[in-house]
């Protein structure tokens, strides 16, 4: 299974928390959309044995687009790139881009799912936070799209200063009445240099309270399991056949190719990513060039990637995988390394998988920090 992820950079305005490329002057979409194209072209024997499985628009807000851009680039990628009879192609959207018009074209044409960035279904946190959109278009918008698409995501941010336990589950029930069948849900964190960070600086916002993001992440997890859903990675719940393929392949390290400025790519071997700046990103695509660095990932590297990876999901990290694809000593060193972890009952052995407790499950980055090899480089 592989993929190919599209980063769309553009947005109308900026979010506050927000450290992802992009930028607010569209002038050059229509130059972008063809770079893209030629991109893919450019790209199209990295995965010359490969089947692709999942389509994914990001950024950035691909939904500025317009739905024949949006299907100029999907029949680039059938055009250069085998691809299977039934593709997850997913869109990120933006509520305040889905009209009643745009919905219906975006539901005659390839795409399949939509990833809608609601965030809040509040109108004080969608301000505190500077989304475009206002909280009866996130709703509106979800009611909207459930008549044309099936399989629907929403994001929604937890941890907001003065969000409350009791508004923080008001959102959460919300989204399991309007029957959505997939939630990704994240902290807000404060990123250095967004006007977040500023505010917090100057006092003219609240910091964020890691006690407060806990308590919401605890009562995120309870409520939607007891809802029918499962937590696939930690920021990640679906209900039975909606898990996300796209992400599930991340978290699973399958390969995958990036396109677009910042954009970054996957092989299993390297890792690579494209410059996050669009003018030199068109300058070079325009002259036949791939703007993109690359790194080849060490036994330590691939090693880390994996237990970070693995810790965020259902599936754990396999031992008998440690041990076969890096060896013995990674196996020992894991072990003896989640001996604490094991005793404070966060991590626990399940047969072959070491996964995370209940408890663990919102401290598995800082736990798999503790597992990383930092003194092999081979």
């Amino acid at each position: 299974m592989s993929g190919i992820y599209i980063h769309i950079p553009f947005c109308k305005q900026a979010c506050h928390y927000c450290d992802f490329h992009f930028s607010t002057v569209m002038g050059k979409k229509e130059a972008m959309v063809s770079a893209l194209q030629k991109e893919l072209v450019l790209r199209r024997d990295e995965f010359s044995d490969e089947v692709v499985e999942t389509i994914y628009f990001g950024g950035g807000t691909p939904s500025v687009l317009t739905v024949d851009e949006i299907q100029s680039i999907i029949e680039t990628v059938y055009t250069n790139f085998e691809v299977s009879d039934s593709p997850e192609i997913t869109l990120e959207a933006n509520p305040d881009d889905l009209s009643l018009e745009k919905i219906e074209t975006l539901a005659a044409s390839p795409l399949n799912r939509l990833s809608v960035g609601v965030q809040s279904f509040f109108e004080a946190d969608l301000k505190l936070m500077n989304r475009a959109h206002n909280a009866e278009e996130a709703e509106g918008c979800i009611r909207l799209a459930k008549k044309y698409f099936d399989n629907i995501s929403i994001d929604l941010i937890y941890g907001i200063p003065d969000m409350s336990n009791a508004r923080w589950k008001q959102n959460i029930e919300k989204a399991l009445f309007l029957d959505i069948p997939h939630i990704s849900s994240y902290a807000l964190t404060v990123e250095p240099n967004t006007a977040l960070a500023n505010f917090i600086k100057k006092g003219i916002i609240k910091n964020v309270d890691d006690e407060v993001a806990q308590a919401h992440f605890h009562i995120l997890s309870e409520t939607l399991e007891a809802a029918g859903f499962k937590s696939y990675e930690i920021s990640n719940f679906g209900q039975p056949g909606y898990f996300s393929r796209n992400n599930t392949a991340y978290w699973q390290q399958k390969k995958y190719i990036g396109i677009g400025p910042s954009a970054h790519s996957f092989d299993g071997l390297r890792r690579g990513w494209n410059i996050n700046n669009n003018p030199k990103y068109l300058k070079a695509i325009e002259s036949g060039e791939l703007p993109m660095e690359t790194e080849i990932l060490s036994t330590t590297d691939k090693y880390n990637e994996y237990v970070m990876t693995g810790l965020r999901t259902i599936w754990g990290v396999s031992l008998d995988r440690i041990s076969s694809e890096y060896g013995t000593k990674y196996r020992e060193y894991l072990l003896k390394q989640a001996k604490k972890h094991r005793e404070g009952q966060l991590l626990y052995l399940d047969g072959d998988l070491l996964l995370t407790t209940k408890k663990g499950q919102f401290l598995a980055d800082g736990i798999a920090s503790d597992l990383f090899m930092l003194n092999l480089g081979q």
